[in-house]
């Protein structure tokens, strides 16, 4: 059937099941944005800025394990989201990107506006490019579709020129293709990654969201238990394992690779799950590994496996399905003595587990656990916590797997948009947004189109004042370089003007509270839970100011 191609793009995407197109709208993209409008099934969510789109395009897809379609304007759009795009690049979301160009026949004219669209989004997606022969927009959107969808996830970019969608579009409407990749390796694989791990005095398992991303939780419990290993994560944004588990040990380095070294030197075996190693921003160099150590590496992303350090045996496969092979393996190959040491450690790490956590009598503690006492079990949290994320993970543990996600890539601002992302793919749970002062601020706006599109999540700005994470860090700097303490950089400080977050939200039209003491928390807590409309708490941790 004969149509424009900007009715036919509209097309494809009902076809594809996209509920939503996340964005900003500008003049080159005027005309599917009109043909919008004729068609039901697919909602416009007008955000204020490209990076507030980004950012709950990534919610929402991480929520679905589903394809989100992200549209951009032009470079200056597909510019203002670059930051974003970088961070679903670095976790893995399938983000169809597709910005509008004045036209493949003004390329010459070097006008206004005018980039090379494919060239910035390269860095920052697994997949660039443009659409120029009209009688191939519907085909190269589906590759796009494909692509986003197949590991490693991420997301793709389509460059969408005016004259090209204007013109009439014959392609007939498919959905597309989603490659199935629940791959095994050959049994003999499997033997030998079971005869390698097993018996280990001293294993680890370091774990990602490849895990998430299988459905392969019960499957690493099973392993670890087995094994009775450490687990660690890495990589590891979602519920990989509940984070109560006693063999869970928390989060390898984030920043400084020495931390990973400490955890990982004295393993003599190593199962490495649906993850990269080492994430830090600064690595170490050497292998942080025993020499003598054994290690298997399972993964869809075949790149990252020995990317940086050798391992003994490699799998490009399906964690869940690779998992419970190996499980299956390692029941008939442990001795009594392996199983019998295995439990040994798994009772000993049950033992050391804490009754509860650790309450300093800070306003912080106490507001968390006012919360987990009045909230949901099955609430869905969203942590940008940054240097409050030690409490929060503490009293709301990620435990259920699809309900617990946090930043990932280092881009700041992603805690309010990708609340709302997750809420509008699951509008009747209970969805928090944590993030800081510093971090909010680069999408505020996002509650303009929380407001606007009636999307109930809640907010929680943790508001210490400051750049907390950089106090923090160049005070690791200073130490490294035997510097000694003295002020923070001015840099740093956010105290002054003060930043009224409750009357800005108020401004969005978000009802908010500002909680400054201990005697406002429980009514805060509880009028925060007490509809299914947008709020923000203003919850002062700590004062700012350039301090010694």
């Amino acid at each position: 059937m004969a149509r424009q191609g900007n009715a036919a793009i509209i097309e494809q995407f009902l076809a594809d099941g996209i509920p939503y197109m996340f964005g900003n709208p500008g003049t080159v993209e005027q005309g599917f944005l009109d043909a919008l409008e004729e068609y039901d099934g697919l909602q416009y969510i007008l955000t204020l800025q490209e990076t507030v789109a980004a950012g709950i395009a990534d919610g929402y897809a991480r929520a679905t394990g589903r394809p989100a379609l992200l549209q951009l304007h032009s470079g200056v759009g597909l510019g203002n989201a670059i930051g974003m795009l970088y961070q679903a690049r670095r976790g893995h979301s399938p983000l169809v990107v597709i910005a509008g160009e004045a036209g493949v026949k003004y390329d010459a004219m070097d006008a206004q506006m005018a980039a090379d669209l494919v060239a910035m989004a390269e860095p920052v997606t697994k997949y660039a490019t443009r659409v120029t022969d009209p009688d191939s927009v519907l085909r190269v959107l589906r590759r796009a579709m494909k692509m986003a969808m197949t590991p490693p996830r991420g997301p793709v970019f389509v460059s969408l020129p005016m004259d090209v969608l204007d013109a009439v579009n014959t392609e007939p409407v498919v959905p597309s293709t989603f490659l199935e990749t629940r791959s095994l390796p050959v049994p003999s694989l499997v033997e030998q990654a079971a005869r390698l791990l097993a018996g280990a005095e001293k294993p680890i398992v370091i774990v990602g969201d490849g895990v998430s991303a299988s459905g392969g939780q019960a499957e690493l419990v099973r392993v670890a238990e087995q094994l009775g290993a450490d687990v660690w994560g890495m990589d590891f944004s979602e519920v990989n394992l509940d984070a109560r588990h006693p063999l869970y040990r928390g989060q390898l380095g984030h920043m400084f690779g020495e931390v990973s070294r400490a955890a990982v030197k004295d393993a003599d075996a190593v199962l490495i799950v649906g993850t990269y190693v080492f994430g830090e921003v600064f690595p170490v160099l050497d292998n942080p590994f025993r020499q003598d150590a054994k290690i298997v590496h399972i993964d869809l992303d075949g790149y990252e496996i020995a990317k940086n350090h050798p391992v003994t045996l490699g799998l490009v496969a399906d964690p869940k399905a690779t998992l419970a092979a190996l499980a299956a393996e390692l029941d008939g190959r442990l001795s009594a003595e392996d199983r019998a040491l295995a439990s040994g450690r798994l009772e000993s790490r049950r033992r050391e587990q804490p009754a509860g956590p650790e309450d300093d009598g800070s306003l912080l503690h106490h507001f968390l656990r006012e919360l987990a006492g009045q909230a949901p079990d099955d609430l869905m949290v969203f942590d940008e916590a940054l240097t409050a994320a030690g409490p929060l993970n503490a009293y709301l543990p990620g435990r259920l797997p699809g309900h617990w996600f946090s930043t990932r890539g280092g881009s700041l601002g992603v805690g309010i948009p990708g609340a709302l992302g997750i809420k509008l793919a699951h509008p009747d749970k209970t969805v928090i947004g944590f993030t800081g002062d510093g971090g909010s601020m680069y999408t505020f706006q996002a509650l303009y189109t929380a407001v606007r599109h009636d999307i109930g999540a809640k907010f929680v700005i943790c508001n210490n004042r400051s750049y907390k994470l950089l106090d923090l860090n160049i005070e690791q700097y200073w130490r490294e370089r035997d510097i000694p303490e003295h002020a923070h950089p001015t840099p740093f400080d956010l105290s002054r003007p003060d930043l009224g977050f409750s009357g800005i939200a108020q401004g969005f039209g978000v009802d908010a509270l500002r909680v400054d003491d201990h005697e406002q928390v429980a009514f805060a807590v509880k009028r925060m839970l007490a509809d299914d409309k947008p709020f923000l708490i203003d919850l002062r941790t700590t004062e700012g100011g350039n301090r010694a």
